[in-house]
């Protein structure tokens, strides 16, 4: 199973059109449906945001929610504390969405699917880290791709 972060279903959503890649997305409901695929609440209030045509998609596919536990919770206090967040104080690089997503992949111990910018070269504030930046801290490694390479991983063929 991964988590997905809106960044990927949305990244998805507009740039393979349901219309002209529908062997995608009958491949996505179908992970969908055997909860290879799930998403925390957190990015599903996002994708309700920034995409509601997609936000309906993934209703009407029963996309699974993991709800923010307190477990998340305190996963995302751990790891807002190894990046030098203070309280509310958030830097040009994740945003408390962003920690709660991670948490909850780390938590349920699964790959974060996510499009958030690749930093090869990290910032030295570690308030300017992206969401694959800090899944990679040593505190935190939780392991993530994004949406090419989970399709080209898959080897899935659509036809």
């Amino acid at each position: 199973m991964q988590v997905f972060d809106a960044s990927s279903i949305i990244y998805a959503w507009d740039n393979y059109p349901v219309q002209q890649f529908p062997g995608l997305w009958e491949w996505m409901e179908a992970r969908i449906n055997d909860a290879s695929i799930m998403m925390s609440s957190v990015a599903l209030g996002e994708v309700h945001t920034n995409s509601p045509d997609c936000w309906q998609w993934l209703r009407d596919a029963d996309l699974q929610t993991h709800d923010v536990s307190n477990a998340i919770l305190q996963e995302s206090l751990r790891i807002k504390g190894l990046i030098g967040i203070e309280g509310d104080r958030y830097g040009a690089g994740v945003g408390e969405n962003d920690i709660l997503i991670i948490a909850t992949a780390s938590v349920l111990g699964k790959e974060l699917v996510t499009d958030e910018e690749w930093q090869p070269t990290l910032p030295l504030n570690p308030l300017r880290y992206k969401i694959p930046a800090v899944c990679a801290l040593p505190g935190v490694r939780v392991g993530w791709i994004d949406f090419l390479d989970y399709i080209k991983r898959s080897e899935a063929v659509f036809r």
